[in-house]
């Protein structure tokens, strides 16, 4: 049985969502990953607009400015609700790291 698309996010669609808490543009998207995660991750161009193209068509962000080539985005109730559950997932899994060492 296939896992069901966005049951799980990898590290960039977790910092992509969580940075679209707040309006943002592709590029900044990139940036503000960047700079929160020390440059840990980060999420080049190709992977970045693929992403957001998923994440709309999935009704987990939605466009909300155009000006020339730069479109701005923001997380939905349904992305907030898929990045929190990511949260959660995570606090579980260092839970059970920490329980059994």
């Amino acid at each position: 049985m296939p896992r069901e698309k966005f049951h799980t996010l990898t590290e960039q669609m977790f910092y992509i969502l969580l940075v679209l808490r707040e309006e943002c543009y592709g590029m900044d998207i990139m940036m503000q990953i960047q700079l929160m995660t020390n440059e840990r991750v980060i999420v080049g161009p190709g992977t970045l607009y693929n992403l957001l193209e998923q994440f709309e068509q999935a009704q987990m962000i939605k466009e909300t400015k155009i000006e020339g080539r730069k479109r701005s985005y923001i997380i939905t109730a349904l992305g907030l609700e898929a990045l929190q559950r990511e949260y959660h997932r995570l606090n579980r899994m260092i839970y059970d790291y920490e329980s059994h060492t």
